[in-house]
């Protein structure tokens, strides 16, 4: 073999084996880890220190379990060929429902308290359109105005004077008291009318409040008589039945047993005891169904043979004439915790009709803060709620007028209920309240009194979407056996023979067991961040999870180990410095380690790289040394001169 040959084979024999052909699985795994793209099994290799390399190990397998756990779901899904079907029927709650009379109170019993305000109001339609209720509708000349005051001077017209105010003229009015015109001072605030005018008239008519002891006064006109006189009208009928107590108006209301005659539930009958009581100021007393202090129903079916289907005895001749003048009741349907607000969203029922609503059910979902302003049960509204109920937008709205008329007008409006410690406004103890409720109504109106900004929706509720069909009831074939049988059943509480106009029919129910939710979920949720993030860097840099744990490593936790470090090294030079005496430094040398080209890398370099190394710069390289003459000389062939050649010594 030659030289070179075996200098090589033992070279070979001394270096470590890589790759494939490494002689132990050991070494075949190291070769793997620090060649192979997966950044974590080479951080196992590379990583100093048994905890970073145990945290490595971790993290990898965590990796790879995941990985297989996911993979494993994928095929079985891939390859599941069979389907399932899931048939789920339900019954849903039925919604409580909130049944009232439009007429408030019976008329022959609440006259006596109404009997001074009714007078007034019919000599004022005397005076005003020269009529009285019963005579004829055609409308004659007007009577002049002094006639019908004779006798005893009126408080009502007094306390809110009706005037009529010509077109054009805002500054002069007539007085319905006297009847002689008289300047008007104040804001002239204009209501448009909700009734059609039989004729035009070219006069308006209204009513003046002022706020006694001061020069503050508001004229509100009606492009209506009828409006003007029911508004009038109502005003005085507050202030009278705010002062009378809770349980005599209880008693002037209809009972349970008047207003219900018939009652049946999803094909069971049902009668007074399944409704509750509720007492509302403007509408007497209401009765709801299904209420949360009875036991809730539901229904299995849709249709209107499974839903709630009344009676309800109306008795249009104890209608007060001023107060309402439509007939028939109203309805609602809402939560069992509800408040029920019939009159601002209660659907009227017409008598001599039978009136089916339909039911569709939507519970909404939303999302609070920070993608909407809405409040999970109103705590973090800074309103007291006054309603015995759940909280809602309207209950909130209703509340803070409510806060804010007992604080400005030092009493509450009748319509709503009372807070805590306060009493209902009237004449005798707050004489300013009406003008101080109007005036307050116009600022909530504009948004002045930050109800509005204050109030937030409320973050789920539900709603039922009704649909609404009419058909005369009862026909025409059927009236007289149905009504006489409807007067035998309720012979001792009505006392009357009955006919279609006392009577209305209501049928209330689901059109279907289907259910609809609107719910809202975040657009961009944290694993679908976290999903696009993965997606950006595993295209454009191929990275995953390990790769920007590694990152983290390197980049943050080494290099900030790294300055640390040599922060370090430089404070304690420094302190070294500050100590040592001063002296003349000489100029430092450059020693082996010190050669900024061996600092190439972590490892030390083998004998080949070494060789291959450029020298060090400013250092001193060995030059050729100077020959050594006496080796040019020749050398004798033979130790021994021949005689005949040597050289004679010179002398």
């Amino acid at each position: 073999m030659a030289p070179g040959e075996k200098i090589k084979a033992k070279i070979k024999k001394n270096l470590p084996v890589r790759g494939p052909q490494a002689p132990t699985i050991k070494e075949l795994m190291r070769w793997y880890c620090l060649k192979t793209n997966t950044h974590g099994c080479r951080r196992i290799v590379v990583s100093r220190g048994r905890l970073r390399r145990l945290l490595w190990i971790v993290f990898t397998l965590t990796a790879v379990a995941l990985i297989f756990w996911q993979c494993a779901l994928l095929v079985l899904s891939f390859y599941t060929v069979s389907v399932s079907i899931k048939i789920h029927f339900q019954k849903l709650d039925f919604p409580a429902v909130t049944i009232c009379n439009i007429n408030p109170y019976k008329y022959s019993a609440v006259k006596p308290l109404l009997a001074d305000l009714e007078q007034e109001t019919r000599a004022a339609l005397k005076t005003l359109y020269g009529f009285s209720e019963i005579e004829s509708r055609k409308r004659r000349e007007a009577e002049p105005w002094s006639s019908a005051w004779e006798g005893p001077q009126p408080k009502f017209l007094h306390l809110i004077p009706l005037m009529v105010f010509n077109e054009g003229e805002t500054s002069k009015a007539t007085d319905f008291l006297t009847g002689q015109k008289r300047k008007v001072s104040g804001s002239i605030i204009h209501k448009a009318a909700d009734v059609m005018h039989v004729q035009e008239s070219k006069e308006v008519v209204g009513f003046q409040l002022c706020s006694n002891g001061t020069s503050h006064c508001a004229v509100y006109t009606f492009s209506s008589g009828v409006n003007a006189i029911q508004e009038w009208y109502k005003l005085h009928y507050m202030n009278i039945m705010a002062q009378v107590p809770l349980e005599k108006k209880i008693n002037m209301s209809y009972s349970a047993e008047e207003l219900l005659v018939t009652c049946f539930f999803d094909g069971v009958s049902c009668d007074a005891r399944n409704f509750t009581l509720f007492h509302h100021p403007m509408y007497g007393n209401c009765y709801t169904f299904n209420d949360k202090e009875n036991e809730i129903h539901s229904t299995s079916m849709g249709g209107s043979e499974y839903g709630l289907q009344v009676i309800l005895y109306i008795n249009e001749e104890e209608y007060n004439p001023f107060l309402v003048s439509s007939t028939g009741a109203k309805v609602i349907v809402h939560r069992q915790d509800e408040y029920p607000f019939i009159e601002d969203v209660g659907t009227e029922i017409e008598t001599a009709m039978a009136t089916s609503i339909g039911m569709h059910l939507t519970e909404s979902f939303k999302l609070g803060e920070p993608y909407s302003q809405c409040t999970e049960d109103g705590s973090d509204v800074p309103i007291e709620n006054i309603y015995n109920a759940a909280y809602s937008l309207q209950i909130c709205l209703h509340s803070c007028f409510q806060t804010k008329m007992v604080e400005r007008c030092g009493c509450a409006q009748y319509s709503q209920p009372l807070p805590p410690a306060a009493n209902y406004c009237n004449y005798q103890q707050h004489p300013n309240w009406m003008y101080c409720y109007y005036e307050l109504h116009q600022a909530f109106v504009h948004e002045k009194l930050g109800c509005q900004s204050v109030c937030r929706e409320a973050c789920s509720f539900k709603e039922w979407t009704l649909t609404t069909s009419l058909a005369q009831w009862p026909s025409v074939v059927s009236e007289k056996w149905l009504l006489r049988v409807l007067t035998w059943d309720q012979g001792q509480q009505i006392k009357k023979k009955l006919n279609k106009t006392d009577l209305a029919k209501l049928l209330i129910f689901y059109k279907d067991l289907n259910q609809r939710s609107i719910m809202e979920s975040p657009a961009n949720s944290v694993e679908m961040l976290l999903s696009n993030f993965g997606g950006q860097l595993g295209l454009w840099m191929s990275c995953s999870i390990v790769c920007i744990i590694e990152i983290i490593e390197v980049f943050f936790i080494d290099s900030l180990s790294i300055i640390a470090r040599q922060q370090w090294q430089r404070a304690k030079k420094w302190w070294s410095q500050r100590q040592a005496p001063a002296c003349p430094e000489a100029p430092p040398s450059l020693q082996g380690q010190d050669n900024p080209v061996l600092d190439i890398d972590d490892d030390l370099p083998t004998f080949t790289s070494a060789l291959r190394l450029p020298p060090a710069p400013e250092a001193q390289v060995p030059g050729t040394p100077p020959p050594r003459y006496n080796t040019l000389r020749l050398e004798r062939a033979f130790s021994d001169q021949l005689t005949d050649t040597q050289v004679p010594a010179e002398s």
